[in-house]
């Protein structure tokens, strides 16, 4: 059987930091599959492994600066760029982190990066107290948005000394995911998917509204998955500050729970399906005032009518083939509402998020889930990246829409 990396291009970035060792495992790992790899470092990368071990693993010139003196070329960025079908950054720092959520490009890999037209796969390798700061999960968040795969650190001995989450994937585990990148990077190609995702909100006046606290991360990241694997996708995306750029992903911004129906209803006939992850107002002010509304006393009463049931409508109007999949946020009898929901709303599966799980629910980066299925039968996640849940719920979809096809 031949290897799916056979001749395929696979670019490699390393940047400074003790894991860079295991990089020329992965080169020689890749090498073996039949890829054809070339290597980019950062000055600080140097510190830590030789370009010599890494070229001659790779059997291609490591490159470093745009210039190199000793052979008097430029190193042309674009052209790298171009070459790779997969570009890999292991370990990849906190620092050029940053510089791949800002747009810099201070060194040749950064500049690579942004010519980069291929897939991007991370792999990060860092202290835990880094890794969970809040600006370094924000900008995990940015570069997610932009399309670039994950491969989230392992738990385990820090070179700090410390124990904890931090160490970069091993390399025989990054191979496994190349290969799945390449042997299913098609999966849905000539598929259209319809997500809607992030909260609604509901003007009471010009200045107030009501909503919840939905960041739409997980609706994003099953957006990223499917159209990483080939799918058209319409997200539909209430108010959040997350940007989504993907060439496969196009964003229509919406607002309120009427205006995600009305985008979602005139899309959903051509979509092959459908995924409701958005946190929808089930209520909205019966009136909207023009002006802002004045404090006149210790109450104000505010009478609110239902908004539309966007998964409940579209359900009744589900076509043959179609895969329609529901989330659920529960508080208590989470179990009983999820099952009533597949079966009120029509869907091939739902998925549970109870906020009694710790780790779980809105704005957190991480999520644990139950799926139900309309056969009676469930799966409950481990507590994970919502990205890893999003390739969960992305696999379950593709065996969904594989039935339908034999059907």
């Amino acid at each position: 059987m031949l290897s799916s990396l056979l001749n395929k291009k696979i670019l490699i970035g390393v940047t400074g930091g003790i894991a860079a060792y295991k990089v020329a495992t992965l080169i020689r790992l890749l090498v073996k599959q039949g890829a054809e790899v070339k290597v980019v470092m950062t000055a600080s990368a140097l510190d830590f492994i030789t370009p010599l071990t890494l070229s001659t693993l790779s059997k291609n010139r490591v490159l470093i600066d745009f210039f190199d003196k000793k052979s008097g070329e430029w190193n042309n960025h674009v052209e790298l760029g171009l070459w790779a079908d997969l570009f890999v950054i292991a370990p990849l720092s906190a620092s050029t982190l940053a510089k791949l959520a800002m747009g810099q490009s201070d060194n040749l890999l950064v500049a690579t990066y942004l010519s980069a037209r291929c897939s991007v796969m991370v792999a990060p390798a860092m202290d835990l107290d880094m890794y969970k700061h809040p600006s370094v999960r924000q900008n995990f968040d940015t570069i997610l948005c932009h399309g670039v795969t994950i491969l989230e650190a392992g738990t385990g001995e820090l070179a700090s000394g410390l124990h904890g989450t931090g160490r970069m994937m091993e390399p025989e585990e990054i191979l496994d995911r190349v290969q799945d990148f390449f042997q299913s990077r098609k999966d849905f190609t000539g598929q259209v998917f319809l997500i809607t995702a992030g909260p609604t909100q509901e003007a009471i006046d010009p200045v107030r509204f009501i909503s919840n606290h939905s960041s739409g991360k997980m609706g994003i990241a099953i957006a990223q998955e499917a159209a990483e694997l080939g799918a058209e996708v319409h997200l539909v995306l209430g108010p959040t500050n997350i940007k989504v750029l993907h060439p496969n992903i196009k964003v229509l911004q919406v607002v309120s729970a009427q205006d995600m129906y009305e985008a979602a209803k005139k899309i959903h006939p051509s979509a092959s399906c459908v995924v409701f992850c958005a946190a929808v107002a089930d209520y909205g002010p019966a009136e909207f005032s023009s002006q802002k509304v004045k404090k006149t006393g210790e109450l104000l009463t505010l009478t609110l009518k239902k908004n539309v049931d966007i998964a409940l409508s579209l359900g009744k109007a589900k076509q043959k083939g179609q895969v329609h999949v529901g989330f659920a946020l529960e508080t208590e009898n989470e179990q009983e509402n999820a099952r009533q929901k597949l079966a009120k709303k029509n869907f091939d599966f739902i998925v549970l998020n109870s906020l009694q799980d710790k780790g779980a629910g809105f704005k957190k980066d991480t999520n644990k889930v139950t799926y139900f299925f309309n056969d009676h039968t469930y799966l409950v996640s481990d507590l994970l990246p919502k990205r890893e849940i999003a390739r969960q719920v992305v696999e379950l979809i593709k065996k969904h829409l594989d039935k339908q096809e034999k059907k």
